[in-house]
């Protein structure tokens, strides 16, 4: 299948599109003023043990604290802690921490004491001893053979475990030495810095998202990657030459006058990605909202009548839409706990078919997850690794006038609050007037469909009241003025 990676670098922000067939399926977003922290090494600085939550709060040099709790310490025994972490923990005392989860929200970044260091081909893990091999890698004639490659590239005096990667499928030894003395020579550096670093300070920095892209996505499958920049085109290009010799022709410098996002419908793509409504092609569509707890996803039928009987309609519209919030999984890079709401259907045949579609939909992401079947409710539940922010968190905010409820009060509500408001004011204040201060839309439903209203409330506290449209004022904005 084919497959292009589009780099558009401004001074700004990086941005990268995973496309195969010309559609995009995967975006990957970097801002020079916040880059994502996930990978990154410090050596920390305890600052607070908490024995009733057993975890702790490390400084690691950012505005808030990190999280460590006592599951991500390393000392463990049958996927136990040995100790409670007031026991391996004291407020002041130095601790070497990685960051798995990027500070989303109000929360701090997460962090173990647990080290990976990623390559090309394997991750290295300096404090454990065990080999392990990619699970996207099931035939288990495959995974031995890889597993036996790599213990024959080791050296004598081997230390520490690996994991094997996917994109070490077609490596042969030297290839893999390659990785194993990268990886060695980056870990005796950050346990140097460690010496000699005072805390908190960052010990090692992951690669930006323009090579993180090379490292991580590019392997057989992928035709070329195209970047706008000429001088993110030299920088990835001496990195292709050094670590992926044999890939070194799929990068190529874009130098079209049309913008390559734009050359590409990613722009149009990015747009839809935060839309709370996704439409199907056959007239189904699916909505799709985003709280801090869950995500929910939610199938309906809309304009499709369908061809023969109610019951292929509805399965025909869950196949659909399987296909589609997978995509949307990895475009909008979901996260946590996921609800999926596919239309009701009977037939026992059809749930484990369109379950089975979104299974083999979600074999493209690269992302670590859990499915589980339809629940007693109809509802599929799942969860998606989250380590850095969704792509609406990051390119959005909170409405200034909803506060991201998603719905504010209509125009009559609010007419009908500030009613109340007069009648208070009036019982406690005297007045010569009162004057309502609101947007267009409110005084506009005062001067027609509650001017009776109105007139009758003034009639009652025999004070006159006169409108004034603030045009700066939302639409739940008023006040009222006592003049």
């Amino acid at each position: 299948m084919s497959s292009e990676i589009l780099v558009n670098i401004t001074p700004q922000e990086t941005r990268v599109a995973i496309t195969e067939q010309g559609i995009t399926q995967e975006f990957h977003i970097e801002r020079n003023n916040s880059r994502g922290i996930v990978g990154n090494i410090y050596n920390g600085r305890v600052s607070r043990v908490l024995p009733g939550m057993q975890s702790a709060f490390i400084d690691i040099g950012l505005e808030r604290a990190a999280f460590l709790h006592v599951a991500d310490i390393l000392e463990f025994s049958h996927g136990h802690p040995i100790r409670p972490i007031e026991q391996l923990l004291a407020e002041g005392s130095n601790i070497l921490v990685q960051v798995v989860k990027d500070a989303i929200g109000v929360k701090g970044a997460r962090l173990s004491t647990q080290i990976s260091l990623a390559g090309r081909l394997l991750v290295y893990l300096p404090q454990d001893s065990h080999i392990g091999v990619s699970q996207r890698i099931e035939d288990n004639t495959e995974r031995e053979q890889l597993r036996q490659k790599l213990i024959n590239a080791l050296p004598e005096d081997a230390a520490g475990g690996f994991i094997i990667r996917t994109m070490a499928e077609t490596a042969d030894v030297s290839e893999l030495q390659g990785d194993i003395n990268y990886l060695y020579k980056l870990w005796f550096d950050i346990q140097k810095r460690a010496l000699t670093s005072p805390s908190p300070a960052l010990l090692y920095q992951d690669l930006d998202l323009s090579l993180r892209v090379l490292r991580d996505f590019v392997d057989a499958g992928v035709d070329r990657v195209l970047v706008d920049s000429r001088e993110t085109f030299q920088k990835m290009t001496a990195f292709i030459q050094e670590y992926m010799v044999n890939d070194a022709g799929k990068i190529c410098h874009y130098t079209g006058v049309r913008p390559l996002f734009d050359l590409y419908g990613v722009e149009q793509e990015i747009e839809k990605s935060l839309a709370r409504r996704v439409d199907l092609k056959s007239g189904g569509y699916v909505i799709v909202d985003q709280t801090e707890a869950l995500t929910t996803m939610d199938v309906n039928t809309g304009g499709f009548v369908g061809f023969s009987n109610f019951a292929d309609t509805i399965f025909k519209t869950n196949l659909e839409a399987a296909q589609v919030i997978a995509r949307q999984l990895r475009l909008r890079n979901l996260g946590g706990i996921i609800i999926i709401d596919f239309i009701d259907m009977n037939q026992e045949d059809h749930r484990n078919a369109v379950l089975a579609e979104f299974n083999k939909a979600l074999l493209r992401d690269k992302t670590k997850m859990t499915v589980n079947g339809f629940t007693a409710l109809g509802l599929v539940e799942m969860t998606r690794k989250r380590t850095r922010e969704s792509l609406a968190q990051i390119l959005c905010e909170i409405c200034p006038t909803c506060q991201g409820r998603g719905e504010i009060r209509s125009a009559q509500t609010v007419c009908y609050d500030i009613l109340r408001d007069l009648m208070r004011e009036a019982r406690q204040f005297t007045a010569k007037e009162f004057r309502i201060l609101a947007s267009q839309q409110v005084i506009d439903l005062f001067l027609d469909e509650e001017s009776q209203r109105l007139a009758n409330l003034g009639d009652f506290i025999a004070t006159p009241i006169s409108l004034q449209v603030i045009a700066s004022y939302t639409q739940e904005q008023y006040d009222v003025v006592l003049i």
